[in-house]
C-alpha cells in the first residue's frame, strides 16, 4: 500500500515537472498561447546592416514589438522590414522608424519616434519616414582616407 502512494507522488511530481518545462519553453521562446497580441507594420529602409528577424522594436526605450520579416523590394532596391507591434499601442502616421545600435557588441534594433498626427497607422500600413543604419566602417574609412 505504501509503495503505491510513493509511485503516485512521483508520478504527480513528474507531470508537474513536464508542465513546468513546457510553460518555460513557451515563455522563453516568446511564443503566443492563444491568438496574437500584435499587428504588422512595415517600413522601407535604404540600408538595414545587421538587423535580424526577432530584433527588438522600441519606443522611448520600451520594447513594443519585434522584427517579424525582412525582404527586398526589387523594384526600388530597398529593404522592407515587417514589424509586429503590440495591439494596445497605436502609432501615428508620421512616426519615424530608425535603425539603431545597442551595446558594445552592436546589436541592431528599430527605434520608433512618435509623430504628432491625429491619424493612426492601421495594421499592414507602412511607416514612410525612416532612417537607415549608420555604417561605422564606412565613416571610419572616410575619415582615414580624408573624405570627410
Amino acid at each position: 500500500m505504501k509503495k503505491g502512494s510513493v509511485e503516485f507522488a512521483v508520478g504527480i511530481f513528474v507531470i508537474i515537472g513536464i508542465i513546468s518545462i513546457g510553460y518555460l519553453t513557451i515563455k522563453l521562446g516568446q511564443m503566443e498561447w492563444l491568438g496574437d497580441n500584435y499587428y504588422p507594420i512595415e517600413a522601407r529602409f535604404m540600408d538595414i546592416s545587421g538587423l535580424k528577424k526577432g530584433s527588438q522594436v522600441e519606443l522611448a526605450g520600451v520594447k513594443i514589438g519585434a522584427v517579424e520579416d525582412i525582404r527586398l523590394d526589387q523594384e526600388r532596391m530597398m529593404a522592407i522590414v515587417t514589424m509586429k507591434i503590440e495591439k494596445e499601442l497605436k502609432l501615428s502616421e508620421d512616426s519615424i522608424a530608425s535603425i539603431k545600435t545597442s551595446g558594445i557588441i552592436g546589436d541592431k534594433y528599430v527605434k520608433i519616434s512618435p509623430g504628432g498626427s491625429p491619424d493612426m497607422l492601421e495594421p499592414g500600413d507602412m511607416i514612410i519616414e525612416t532612417e537607415s543604419a549608420l555604417d561605422l566602417e564606412e565613416m571610419v574609412g572616410k575619415y582615414v582616407f580624408g573624405d570627410v
